[in-house]
């Protein structure tokens, strides 16, 4: 069976953070999180809501993932419901390219 990597969250009271790990090798490959969004999206306004920025930060993460050529990944939520800055960050993530 063809190993698929692991798209793993967590998310904080102030931040959210998500990365792509080849648990095989355990390492991980891609890793966005909010304060990547200072350096890439040029946030000017701290009046963006924390959903619209988890969705941005799953568009990074697609967007640095297909650099490095990954297309498909497990969504690891962990505990997490799928709902609000979890699901913006999968919806974002599927908008950038990734598959899961």
């Amino acid at each position: 069976m063809k190993n698929r990597l692991r798209l793993a969250v967590f998310r904080s009271n102030k931040a959210l953070y998500a990365q792509i790990i080849d648990d095989v090798k355990g390492e991980t490959l891609v890793a966005a999180s909010e304060k990547d969004l200072k350096k890439v999206a040029k946030l000017k306004s701290n009046k963006v809501t924390k959903t619209e920025r988890a969705r941005m930060v799953g568009e990074i993460l697609a967007q640095k993932a297909q650099k490095k050529g990954i297309k498909k990944v497990k969504f690891d939520r962990r505990s997490y419901k799928y709902h609000g800055r979890v699901k913006a960050l999968a919806e974002g993530a599927r908008k950038g390219g990734l598959e899961f």
